[in-house]
């Protein structure tokens, strides 16, 4: 099990890696997260949803993404409230501190999940959320050292060089710990490093020595990391613009943005200059394009987007020839009304649209999750996407439908064709697509790699770069069999 000092230290990416260098020794590889927080999630061929992160190690171990490698997946509707899934399936909508309180709850689930993977596997590669340091959280976790004592495992403990105080946060955490949990942490791992790693020589052996725990590698930056798709919505505020031509594609970067991993093929493309529009920021009038992204609460970020004024700036993109794609709640926010008559995001009533698509949204209990391809309705390309949302949208514009999912309309138009909407999500992962999109878009030049194919290459260079800078034997000598 990989935990680590802090969040955002580079577990996820680590557990990547790991799982795609033994997949590459011949290993039957399965990454596994007790419990993950992130609104970019992705659907199973079993008919669940998991963190984003977990399909990426599943696609990394060249096995599918089950339901089973993220049994408890929590999604933020609100500051202090969020989406209960487990083991898949939409459980309920929980306060922060009703979850805390409950959390014990679901290690069942969890364990019985964990022993699915194990009986299929050669190697399971955990990977903890936060920190085990957080120790006024250590009453009835089941992310980090509940679930390691549970399930009886070893971790490795990584920390992040590169945000400072390495030493203070690694030596730090095995002091805090209580003694059985520090009895727990086997190894460290120092990532991150910029620059000259010889220079790291003696903090290396100061926190050997005050550990007593071995360094089994210090990883230098991996650049080739943002070709991969990130979980964390951080990665929008440390990445606002990705300049790569001429053709300006602006995303409005909603509070509750999901599933935005869908725009990282228009990032890595030549040519084009994907814009994160932030908060208090215009849509830039240069933009050809604008994209609603998908919402985990469509009407509280529809309103969030009238109050940035972004409606009044998408009606004048469209007066100077724009374009709008919405995805998922995106493509809800564009219709007329979007009506909630259950309360599934708040109090019960409807909220007034943007009006640029003539359809409309009732958002209804059962969520859609399914694995599909589709027909792009303009281009005839082939679509390899999923569905996951909440709602049925109906209306004239559906009869010029965005894709056809087996000979069935999907999403709509507009009658002049410059609105779109889809509830198709990672339909620009699909290459003849994206390059039949781009090549409408800007007059004749299409797309200009094949993504799965760079993010393949990538996952290789990131299992080469651990293999060079970790002792991959002893991490695997700290592994044991399991025994329930």
């Amino acid at each position: 099990m990989l935990q680590g000092t802090g969040s955002n230290v580079g577990k996820s990416l680590i557990v990547t890696g790991l799982a795609r260098a033994f997949a590459n020794r011949g290993l039957k590889v399965r990454p596994f997260k007790p419990q993950n927080m992130s609104n970019n999630a992705a659907v199973t061929a079993d008919g669940g949803e998991i963190g984003r992160a977990q399909a990426l190690q599943a696609v990394a171990a060249r096995v599918p993404p089950s339901l089973h490698m993220n049994p408890v997946l929590l999604k933020p509707e609100s500051p202090t409230g969020a989406q209960l899934i487990v083991r898949g399936e939409r459980r309920a909508r929980l306060q922060a501190r009703d979850f805390l309180r409950d959390r014990l709850a679901y290690l069942p689930d969890i364990m019985d999940s964990f022993r699915e993977l194990c009986r299929d596997a050669d190697l399971i590669v955990v990977e903890g959320a936060g920190s085990p340091a957080e120790i006024n959280l250590r009453d009835g976790d089941i992310a980090n050292m509940g679930f390691a004592e549970a399930a009886d495992i070893d971790a490795i403990l990584v920390g992040d060089v590169h945000r400072g105080g390495v030493i203070a946060s690694i030596v730090g955490t095995y002091r805090i710990l209580p003694r059985a949990d520090a009895a727990r942490l086997k190894a460290i791992i120092v990532n991150n490093f910029h620059g000259d790693i010889s220079l790291f020589a003696e903090g290396r052996k100061t926190i050997e020595r005050l550990t007593r725990s071995p360094v089994l590698g210090v990883i230098p930056h991996f650049e080739a990391a943002r070709r991969l798709p990130a979980e964390d919505v951080l990665a929008l505020e440390e990445s606002v613009e990705q300049t790569g031509g001429g053709l300006k594609i602006a995303v409005l970067r909603l509070p509750r943005i999901a599933n935005f991993d869908d725009l990282d093929p228009l990032r890595l493309e030549p040519g084009v200059t994907l814009q994160f529009v932030q908060t208090g920021e215009p849509v830039p009038a240069d933009a050809r394009l604008v994209i609603v992204p998908g919402s985990k609460s469509t009407i509280a970020d529809l309103v969030f987007l009238k109050i940035q004024g972004w409606d009044i700036d998408l009606r004048a993109h469209m007066r100077r020839g724009g374009r709008v794609l919405g995805i998922c709640g995106g493509y809800q926010m564009l219709g007329r009304f979007v009506h909630d008559p259950d309360g599934l995001e708040g109090p019960p009533g409807s909220a007034e649209g943007l009006g640029l698509l003539n359809v409309e949204t009732t958002l209804s209990p059962r969520k859609e999750l399914t694995v599909l391809d589709a027909r792009h309705a303009v281009s005839n390309t082939e679509i390899k996407g999923y569905e996951i949302h909440l709602g049925v949208t109906t209306g004239p514009d559906c009869v010029k439908p965005f894709a056809y999912v087996a000979g069935a309309p999907e999403g709509a138009r507009s009658a002049d064709d410059r609105v779109e909407g889809t509830y198709l999500h990672g339909c620009f992962s699909s290459d003849m697509f994206r390059g039949a999109y781009l090549q409408h878009l800007r007059d004749g030049t299409g797309g200009g790699i094949s993504y799965v194919s760079l993010v393949d290459e990538t996952l290789n260079s990131l299992a080469s770069h651990l293999e060079q800078n970790i002792a991959l034997d002893r991490v695997l000598e700290l592994a044991r069999p399991v025994s329930f």
